[in-house]
């Protein structure tokens, strides 16, 4: 139970960072933080695939399970050290199919 606690915890002060870090919420019409302008509000970037292309994907997508497997997927392998995006580790069509499921 603890685990699970601790588990659910850590998720949740993730997906906040992720959120920190990519959205662009409470932003006003200037760029801060490094962010760039072309992000909506509720949004962040994400890089997918070998060439590394770049989605804008809205936040509410941090809580299909689907998603949350790519991001700890993507933690294990880079880590959540970035400035303008996510990469995320799966090829491009994967990560099309998953995101047609979710609109």
């Amino acid at each position: 139970m603890a685990l699970r606690k601790a588990n659910k915890l850590s998720q949740t002060a993730m997906l906040k960072q992720i959120v920190r870090r990519c959205s662009s919420l409470g932003r006003t019409g200037e760029q801060e933080e490094g962010l760039p302008l072309d992000v909506p509000k509720g949004h962040f970037a994400v890089y997918v695939g070998e060439n590394r292309s770049r989605h804008i994907v809205p936040i509410s997508f941090l809580t299909h399970p689907g998603f949350q497997s790519l991001l700890r997927s993507a933690e294990e392998e880079f880590g959540f050290d970035h400035d303008m995006g996510i990469t995320l580790p799966c090829e491009e069509v994967v990560f099309r199919s998953l995101t047609s499921l979710l609109r």
